[in-house]
């Protein structure tokens, strides 16, 4: 009897030792997992910068938004829960109200190629300044006819008349009317999803896009969207091209005055088109007897990398090439492009544009192209995306909320999606991490019909330590959620 308690006293205490050994196996075990996922994605730290800007003296952010609210359009938005006050840039990087600096990585799509008050962009515009700030067209200047020249220049064929306006929507409310002057056709053509602008012609042809306004009109026509990744024939071009031939055979009179794209869709969440796409519906546009209008206002002026061009990827000549934005870096600058058999329609109807082309504005926009060319931001600009685009794939792999990263150059797109199979859109969840990223000092742009598409444009100076930062806060960020 002894002996069988001293045995079953021996099997508790052996037991007991075992479970305690257990215990100390797991806690090991859970202190190790704990210290990988603290150390795994480490918080990043931004690229060292030789830049502190001045101290800042004037109205906070919330006096600002409080004017903003009492004297400016409620239809005005900003980004971020918390907007920030931006009061000083300089290359790839703004800084607030209390100095803190921000890797701006949407900036570029907004105005900025060259990279914020680059000296030569600010040279040549304080220069022109101070000898004369405007002259109307009837006068002669140098500054436009040498822009004119410089612009032609960079592209291909015919296209050497420039037009000069004030902002992309001018642009192409320009060439919109050309190509229904030139054509004798009112009928005009976009993409579902594209964005033109915000003058009554432009948001007809803006379509869908742009949250949910457009202005209808009858003479405007939306072919669908040939979207790799939402579209309904996925990457076949040639299929979205006979949407495109039959909207025209079918739901116009068989000719057109015009068909306008964009090379890579900006605010429609940077969609890359279909492969093959753009050479059929050029075909297309030219048997109904249309023009065929390049919008490049934001993949224009070396963005894209690989061509000064977006439409030249693609292998295509436009009748008309439309552009904004980066052309000026920053200053309110925008053109228009054609052949001078098509510029000769605009003298039956005594065209003009009070600022479009004024000295300063020329200046500037001559400036940036030479800065383009001498700072090589066309090589940067492919050499940097290309390792950009390499790395947000990477995090694709790692996150199943990264449905699809697209795009060429420093003109990327990464789409959030809450289901990959269904593609649901991840808006919410776009907002947050947009947040997230703000406070880890990276500023990032959104787009796309839902609002779930991260648009990654910065300034062509963008280097590859920038890229590797803005990866690595939206690594961090992912892996918090």
């Amino acid at each position: 009897m002894m002996h069988k308690i001293a045995m079953r006293r021996k099997a508790l205490v052996s037991s007991s030792m075992n479970l305690l050994q257990r215990s100390r196996n797991l806690s090991q075990l859970a202190q190790k997992q704990t210290s990988f996922s603290e150390n795994d994605v480490q918080l990043p730290n931004l690229p060292p910068f030789d830049y502190s800007p001045p101290p800042y003296t004037g109205p906070s952010a919330a006096d600002i938004l409080r004017k903003r609210k009492a004297n400016l359009s409620p239809s005005m938005f900003h980004f971020y829960k918390n907007p920030l006050n931006i009061v000083d840039g300089k290359k790839q990087y703004l800084f607030d109200e209390n100095g803190r600096r921000y890797l701006d990585a949407f900036g570029g799509i907004a105005t900025v190629s060259c990279g914020h008050c680059h000296p030569d962009v600010v040279k040549a515009i304080v220069t022109q300044t101070n000898k004369i700030q405007h002259s109307t067209i009837l006068y002669l200047n140098s500054a436009i006819a040498d822009f004119a020249e410089a612009l032609a220049s960079k592209l291909p064929g015919d296209l050497n008349v420039v037009f000069f306006t004030n902002s992309g929507t001018e642009a192409n409310e320009l060439a919109l009317m050309i190509a229904r002057l030139y054509t004798g056709c009112q009928d005009i053509v976009s993409l579902r999803n594209s964005y033109h602008g915000n003058a009554a012609g432009t948001m007809a042809a803006t379509a869908q896009s742009c949250w949910k306004f457009n202005v209808v009109q009858n003479s405007v026509h939306h072919a669908m969207n040939p979207d790799p990744y939402r579209g309904v024939f996925g990457s076949d071009g040639e299929k979205y091209a006979k949407d495109l031939q039959d909207l025209i055979a079918f739901g116009t009179s068989g000719q057109i005055g015009g068909f306008i794209c964009e090379s890579i869709q900006g605010v429609g969440g940077i969609v890359e088109l279909a492969p093959g796409y753009l050479p059929a519906a050029y075909n297309v546009v030219k048997q109904a007897g249309g023009l065929f209008i390049a919008d490049e206002v934001q993949a224009g002026f070396a963005r894209t990398g690989s061509h000064f061009w977006g439409f030249e990827s693609h292998g295509v000549v436009p009748d008309i090439v439309t552009m904004a934005k980066g052309i000026g870096n920053g200053f309110p600058l925008g053109a228009v492009v054609t052949t001078p058999e098509i510029a000769e329609v605009l003298t039956r109807r005594n065209y003009f544009n009070t600022f479009g082309g004024n000295p300063v504005g020329t200046a500037a926009g001559h400036a940036v192209l030479k800065v383009i060319e001498k700072d090589n931001l066309q090589q940067n600009a492919h050499i940097v995306g290309s390792h950009l685009k390499e790395r947000l794939n990477a995090l694709k792999d790692k996150y199943e909320i990264i449905g699809d990263v697209r795009g060429k150059g420093l003109m990327l797109g990464v789409e959030l999606v809450k289901d990959r199979q269904l593609k649901t859109p991840a808006k919410e969840e776009t907002l947050h991490v947009m947040d997230q990223m703000k406070d880890l000092g990276v500023l990032i742009g959104k787009g796309g019909f839902y609002g779930n598409v991260f648009r990654v444009t910065p300034p062509l100076c963008f280097s590859q330590a920038d890229a590797d930062f803005l990866v690595d806060a939206m690594d961090y960020t992912l892996s918090k959620m």
